[in-house]
């Protein structure tokens, strides 16, 4: 029953409110309508103690974005803690209704109100009409804003038992996930997702080159079951933006980092490169099967990446999809199966264990390679699936060209409604 006229009564709801969004703003408008509106919010050290994260803005930070929205009388941090943090502010607010939503009620609610003669009230998730539903736990699943990377040049440099042979740079970009970021396709989703068990929502504003080392380390923690080390390209490709580049000489770490804020080069190399959506890397397939590292191919890999960047930094097309296109080769060439995985499988589980070719990338390859403006490609990453990156003459043509096939067309791979996808590079700041 909503409030009558004469005095207002006294409201009071509570939450975390770290991920401020319209549902919450919706929420405060509907409780307001029961009288004056009060709001206790989590405290950090309540909120990491049993959500095991830090939050993204501040207890301060929250109580200032609450108390600055128009449904909300007052708002305080709560001393409490746990679940039910909020019953030191209800002793002191003394309200008449206490309002939750209906994912967030229970006994425990329902049992002190009843002990505190206060009306128990459940509002059922209704969004603003006009406005998509919301919740923060939709948004944590969906919305996360940690980058990916793309990797331009020079893959696999950035493993020892590759720059041995040959020192050399890889190149990379950071990327921000305007697109559904797959996993196992290339894109370092591994790395991003260790990351989110630190920072779920977005990356932490410190230096970039510092963050990404302390990535690089975390994910590869030296008790790691598998012994396998990840590549430094992965960390520092999502950690620092813009175009950038690193150079290895038989450690893991590279010993120089070059970066490229320069807007013109950014911008420039937006309008040239798209992604082309394949099937994931399956589950089982090896990249690394018959892998033939010698130090011509090693020394070919780093002449391509060094062409590369240069071809990038002169803004020449022709010499950076040749370039580009040298990489790949120089790449494929050490690692047959980025483009022919083998997937090992069990024909008798007691007996024997059989190898089989698991990936049309060699279909999408002769598909993509004849689209008219397609200068170049590679696969991203390890390779075996995911996505083919292409150099491009125009990135907004090809994409909205009506011409231009989607993805799965005749590949038999369940990606027909997908289309190429443009790319944007994160900035400083972002």
């Amino acid at each position: 029953m909503l409030q009558d006229s004469g005095m207002a009564k006294k409201v009071f709801v509570s939450g975390c409110y770290d991920l401020l969004h319209s549902g919450h703003v919706e929420f405060f408008r509907q409780a307001a309508e029961y009288g004056d509106l009060y709001v206790g919010i989590g405290s950090d050290k309540t909120i990491e103690g049993y959500k095991h994260h830090k939050t993204i803005y501040s207890e301060q930070e929250r109580l200032f974005m609450v108390k600055s929205i128009r449904y909300v009388k007052d708002a305080f941090i709560n001393a409490g803690s746990g679940v039910m943090d909020f019953l030191p502010t209800l002793d002191i607010v003394k309200p008449d209704i206490l309002v939750v939503n209906e994912d967030g009620g229970n006994d425990e609610k329902r049992r002190v109100c009843e002990e505190r003669g206060i009306q128990y009230v459940v509002l059922q998730r209704v969004p603003q009409e006009g406005l998509t539903a919301r919740s923060s736990t939709d948004l944590k699943k969906t919305e996360s804003r940690i980058p990916t990377r793309l990797d331009l040049a020079g893959t696999w440099i950035d493993q020892p038992y590759v720059s041995q042979y040959a020192p050399g740079w890889a190149i990379t970009i950071s990327l921000e996930p305007t697109f559904e970021v797959r996993e196992r396709c290339g894109l370092s989703t591994s790395t991003r997702n260790m990351i989110k068990k630190i920072w779920p929502y977005q990356l932490p504003n410190m230096d970039p080159e510092i963050l990404a080392k302390l990535v690089f380390c975390f994910e590869n923690d030296p008790e790691r079951s598998d012994g396998i080390i990840s590549g430094a390209q992965d960390s520092i490709g999502i950690c620092i933006p813009g175009l950038c580049r690193h150079y290895y000489n038989n450690r893991f770490w590279p010993e120089k980092i070059e970066t490229c804020q320069d807007e013109a080069v950014l911008s420039w190399l937006e309008s040239h490169l798209v992604m082309i959506p394949m099937e994931p890397r399956r589950p089982g397939c090896s990249v690394v099967e018959g892998k033939d590292i010698t130090e011509p191919k090693v020394k070919a890999l780093a002449k391509a990446a060094d062409d590369c960047w240069n071809a990038i930094m002169a803004k020449d097309l022709k010499a950076f999809a040749a370039a580009y296109q040298a990489s790949f080769e120089a790449q494929v060439a050490m690692f047959p199966g980025m483009v022919h995985p083998s997937l090992k499988f069990k024909v008798d589980s007691l007996k024997s264990v059989q190898e089989v070719q698991s990936s049309r990338v060699q279909e999408y390859i002769d598909k993509w390679s004849k689209v008219p403006g397609v200068l170049a490609y590679k696969m991203p990453g390890a390779g075996g699936g995911g996505y083919l990156a292409c150099v491009v003459e125009d990135a907004e043509a090809f994409c909205n060209d009506p011409s231009t096939p989607s993805a799965g067309s005749g590949t038999g791979s369940g990606q027909e409604n997908e289309k190429p996808i443009r790319l944007s590079i994160r900035r400083p700041g972002m």
